[in-house]
């Protein structure tokens, strides 16, 4: 009996009150072959006392209370071994005398009981005959055994030693390099003014990147420049390439530093202190956008250019709402480290960013964004629509943007993605009664992924870049005319770390003049990853 009792996990006490308790009902649930569940009726010498089916809650019994002496025994009878039944009238009777018919009923019920858990508890052991050729096995294949085993070894040992000589171990060390051959291969002159840089140049691009993470869901992100590309002046900001820097030095300068943690399950919040741009807060919602290294070739192919007008220090909040749908809030100021007057976090030039993103099925994503930014020049566009003749007049005169995009991007097979923005933008001065001014700028893109070998990209960009269409400033005439940009490239993957693209950028009358000649930029872009 102990032993028994021992089996079924249960205490003594337990065990005595499945067997000795007055249990007139314990012919409820039995084994999978006794068909369990089944309400059943035990025929009893008295007919006013038939037992009936299966309960599942001792909560079922009126006539049984916590106080019973018996009351934890039964309750685990009922509960946790479903091997009792009770009267018609949702009674017990746990005062009532027990018969031996009822004994041996109820008892008969209970064996049922611990022979289904015993077949459950057993059912996967291994048999004797299953070790036996098992030790065959093991014979036949000592020797495939040993050299797995060797194998084994020698893996744990490398393990070891790269985990002595690791870099670190919260931080993964990455880096890339990209390399550029480009040249103006048509133009003469535009604005009345010769375009003189038309030599083949080479210049690199080298970034060291830090990838930390303390948590296994945080990143802090630190990425080390040195960029000594230069974009040849053409005498318009148009075409301009995204790899380029800005003085073609070779100093090298902590380009990207920001830190990205979630706040709960759907929000996740980024902290920028460094260099930060729209795409480290949203989605660009563009297929081309390989920040320079892949995709585009240039800034406009890139991105709609009312995402230039985002850059510096803050913080960026993106919250999913659903796997369709999720709102990104961002500011970033490109003064936040200058305390001299009308600089600063708040004072000096920003860019303050809310996007929509939206997703109607896994092929179509679509961007809806709007951008307040001050002091900020788009990216680029004609002389006239950087604004750059507002920053010369007045000792600095300074103005306010309304910036709106719809960005699209829509998966028509595996083979060939269809995509495009629009940006409007609206300027007004702040120094006096100067005026405002209306930006516009559009794009069409195809893409072919995997064209030729899996992980290589073909595409295609049409487009206009930003041209001012309206103003009322004095001495800021409108873009008399529309230059459109038509860019083609072909990003070849030669093996997991390297990448070719050859590509071409030509633009009709640049700077949205038809004075100017046409002017056709080509390049060749080697990317190293590692």
């Amino acid at each position: 009996m102990q032993n028994f009792c021992k089996y079924l996990l249960v205490s003594p006490a337990v065990c005595c009150a499945m067997l000795f308790v007055n249990t007139a009902a314990f012919a409820g649930e039995t084994s999978a072959t006794s068909e369990i569940n089944k309400p059943q009726v035990l025929a009893s010498p008295d007919t006013n006392t038939q037992i009936t089916g299966q309960v599942t809650s001792v909560s079922q019994f009126s006539d049984v209370q916590p106080t019973d002496w018996a009351f934890q025994a039964l309750q685990s009878l009922v509960e946790r071994y479903g091997c009792i039944a009770g009267y018609p009238n949702s009674t017990y009777r746990g005062n009532r005398a027990l018969t031996r018919y009822e004994f041996a009923a109820g008892l008969n019920a209970c064996l049922d009981r611990v022979n289904e858990l015993i077949a459950t508890a057993t059912g996967d052991l291994v048999n004797k005959q299953d070790l036996a050729t098992l030790q065959k096995l093991q014979a036949d294949f000592s020797a495939e055994l040993a050299t797995l085993r060797g194998r084994v070894d020698a893996v744990e040992a490398k393990t070891a030693e790269l985990e002595a000589n690791q870099f670190s171990t919260t931080t993964k060390l990455q880096g890339q390099v990209v390399a550029v051959v480009s040249d103006v291969l048509s133009g003469n002159t535009v604005n009345g003014a010769e375009i003189t840089d038309k030599n083949t140049t080479l210049g690199a691009r080298a970034r060291i990147e830090l990838v930390t993470s303390f948590t296994g869901k945080d990143t802090l992100f630190t990425r080390i420049q040195v960029n000594n590309i230069l974009t040849p002046d053409i005498g318009t900001p148009e075409g301009n390439l995204f790899f380029a820097g800005e003085d073609g030095t070779t100093d090298a300068a902590i380009d990207a530093l920001f830190y990205r943690f979630p706040l709960g399950e759907k929000t996740e919040v980024v902290a920028i202190a460094n260099a930060g741009a729209a795409d480290d807060i949203t989605s660009t919602v563009n297929l081309f956008d390989g920040d320079g290294a892949f995709g585009a070739l240039s800034t406009f192919g890139t991105r709609n250019p009312i995402y230039g007008q985002m850059n510096g220090a803050g913080l960026g909040v993106t919250h999913e709402f659903s796997d369709k749908l999720a709102l990104s809030l961002g500011y970033l100021s490109g003064t936040a480290n200058d305390p001299t007057p009308n600089n600063g976090l708040f004072n000096g030039s920003y860019g303050a960013l809310a996007q929509l993103t939206v997703k109607p099925s896994d092929r179509i994503t679509i961007g809806l964004t709007y951008i307040n930014s001050y002091n900020q020049p788009l990216l680029t566009g004609s002389n006239a629509a950087t604004l750059a003749p507002l920053d010369l007049d007045d000792n600095g005169t300074r103005f306010s943007s309304n910036s709106y995009g719809v960005q699209a991007s829509i998966g028509i097979t595996d083979k060939i993605v269809l995509g495009g923005w629009a940006g409007y933008t609206n300027s007004r001065t702040l120094n006096g009664d100067r005026g405002e001014v209306d930006i516009w700028n559009y794009a069409v893109t195809l893409g072919f992924p995997d064209l030729g070998k899996e992980g290589s990209l073909a595409g295609i960009i049409a487009g206009v870049e930003p041209r001012l269409t309206s103003s009322n400033i004095a001495g800021l005439d409108t873009d008399p005319d529309t230059s459109y940009h038509l860019e083609a490239f072909y990003q070849y993957k030669l093996s997991d770390n390297i990448t070719i693209t050859p590509g071409v950028i030509w633009l009709t009358s640049p700077d949205h003049n038809n004075n100017n000649d046409d002017v056709v930029i080509g390049a060749l872009r080697t990317t190293f990853s590692f």
